[in-house]
């Protein structure tokens, strides 16, 4: 019999927690079962194994990532909904370190339920370039620039690789105007 208290979300947000406080490398079903006060066993009630509960994780972060993105987006276009998203998305990794993590291995295919998980950021970050103009053709490698900056900015800023004195913030500004600026000449010029 589960445990009074004990449901597959209440396992998942666990395993979120400790991988955002011990890094996912550090997720495990005992370091989850300390922290719900449980045996290691009783998890398997509610997931399957490891690779279920990194399952688990990786499908709460997109979840939990979609909304913060959308969230920001919300009654914004063009130049200040991009602003607000990055700013999300730098926010997201910084304070949700671990769920983050769980974010950058793209979910197998044909486990359904996750990628309509993380696909929701995808539209999210879809909608706001369709508003700098970028046509439907151009979508995913618009996506992968923007992402890719962002998620190497956020990597080196949570790996101490932004060592020199001048400020970060700053930094990020500058390259997400630089974003701005090489998705306007996109659209503006000709084809």
């Amino acid at each position: 019999m589960p445990r009074a208290g004990l449901s597959p979300a209440a396992v998942a947000e666990a395993a979120a927690a400790v991988a955002d406080a011990e890094g996912l490398g550090a997720l495990s079903l005992k370091a989850v079962a300390h922290r719900l006060g449980v045996a290691s066993p009783s998890l398997y009630k509610h997931v399957a194994g490891l690779d279920g509960l990194r399952r688990e994780v990786a499908m709460l972060a997109a979840r939990e990532f979609g909304e913060v993105l959308g969230s920001a987006a919300m009654g914004r276009s063009g130049p200040d909904a991009l602003r607000a998203v990055a700013a999300a998305y730098r926010e997201f990794a910084r304070t949700r370190p671990g769920r983050y993590a769980a974010l950058n291995t793209a979910p197998p295919p044909e486990d359904t339920e996750v990628a309509a998980a993380f696909w929701r950021p995808v539209e999210v970050l879809a909608a706001v370039l369709r508003g700098f103009g970028i046509a439907e053709r151009d979508l995913v490698d618009e996506i992968r620039a923007v992402r890719s900056s962002l998620h190497g900015f956020a990597d080196l800023e949570a790996t101490g690789g932004f060592g020199l004195p001048e400020d970060v913030d700053r930094s990020f500004d500058r390259m997400v105007e630089r974003s701005i600026a090489g998705l306007r000449a996109r659209t503006a010029a000709p084809r």
